[in-house]
């Protein structure tokens, strides 16, 4: 056993930067790898178009790699946790306008849209809250 000690890196619950940032990996990993699988079938069903959903699956399918390996790491770096924040935040927005202003998808689509948006938005203000938790509430 080493004379030095070392502080344990936090638990990965859902209530943890790291757990959150594992969990936004898996459901956004999944969600990319379906894109990619199944982006004709999908496509259809929510009226995104085939090439569409298979960009935005390669797109997802990455992302979430870069999140599971910051997850991985004992104590995430804080700014590049609040750079996960911030693309998330962002890709919340760009979803809504982009169903506002440009898409035109299926009934099924315009439900799908808005509730990824949602559960992205939930991650966002997960990962945040915990950043602040783990930081002493000293704010992100």
């Amino acid at each position: 056993m080493s004379a030095h000690a070392t502080t344990p890196a936090p638990a990965l619950s859902p209530w943890t930067v790291r757990g959150t940032l594992a969990l936004d990996a898996a459901v956004t990993g999944a969600n990319g790898l379906a894109y990619l699988a199944l982006s004709g079938p999908l496509g259809g069903l929510l009226g995104l178009g085939r090439s569409t959903l298979f960009g935005l699956g390669f797109f997802l399918t990455a992302y979430a790699l870069l999140v599971a390996a910051l997850a991985a790491r004992p104590r995430p770096h804080r700014l590049a946790v609040l750079a996960v924040v911030d693309l998330n935040a962002a890709w919340t927005v760009l979803s809504l306008a982009a169903l506002a202003t440009r898409l035109e998808p299926t009934t099924a689509g315009a439900v799908w849209i808005p509730a990824q948006a949602a559960v992205v938005a939930l991650f966002a203000g997960l990962q945040l809250a915990a950043l602040r938790r783990e930081s002493g509430g000293s704010g992100a």
